[in-house]
């Protein structure tokens, strides 16, 4: 199994949603998280006022996959965020060691 964290901007989250659904991932996390990496925040005016804002607003998706699902799902993360612009995020793919579904006492890929 995998663990998929991907770091996406928010006006994305439909397009990843839609496109994830849309090969058999019903199930993903999404936290609103605020971060920056190369692009190092940016810069806003607000009432005349310059502000240098650093943490910019992202969306943050974790997503636990059976192994041979892992590939399509990163290929639907990237097709579906990509804008071609600094600050499209990041994917990350971990291993998964352990899964449990609570209720049912499932565990491996059946939890999932």
């Amino acid at each position: 199994m995998k663990f998929v964290i991907a770091v996406i901007k928010p006006f994305k989250l439909d397009e990843v949603r839609e496109g994830l659904h849309s090969i058999g991932v019903d199930a993903l996390t999404a936290t609103e998280v605020k971060g920056y990496g190369r692009q190092k925040g940016q810069t806003e005016i607000y009432r005349g006022a310059e502000y240098n804002i650093q943490f910019l607003p992202k969306i943050k998706l974790e997503i636990a996959v059976a192994d041979a699902q892992c590939e399509k799902v990163v290929e639907v993360i990237q097709s579906a965020s990509c804008t071609g612009k600094i600050g499209d995020g990041k994917i990350f793919v971990l291993d998964l060691e352990q899964a449990m579904r609570i209720r049912t006492q499932e565990t491996g890929e059946n939890a999932l």
